[in-house]
């Protein structure tokens, strides 16, 4: 019964017309579908969104230290160090950031 009516709908609809358009007719009554549309209408004026431009340059993100049980130079730029009383062993690289390491 549904099917039928969709393909009934679907052909005497032109083809100008988007299958969003056509849904929404048979989904809503006129003043429900002009109330909805009101509703979100006032929805995205009351939150207003920020401008990509601003969220870019207010958030930079910086690389952090891998915790990892046993710490390894990984290359010849990578320095071993004791810090917080020889309770932490660190690895900071002069060469690569991502082999930042802390022992713990």
């Amino acid at each position: 019964m549904f099917a039928q009516t969709t393909r009934s709908l679907l052909r005497a609809a032109p083809m100008a017309r988007s299958p969003l358009s056509v849904c929404a007719r048979t989904a809503f009554s006129t003043s429900s579908f002009n109330s909805l549309i009101s509703r979100m209408s006032q929805m995205s004026l009351a939150r207003p969104v920020a401008s990509p431009t601003k969220s870019l340059v207010a958030f930079q993100q910086t690389r952090g230290m891998k915790v990892r049980s046993s710490v390894k130079k990984l290359c010849d730029g990578c320095k071993s160090v004791r810090r917080k009383g020889g309770k932490y062993v660190y690895i900071i690289c002069s060469k690569n950031p991502k082999h930042k390491q802390r022992q713990g």
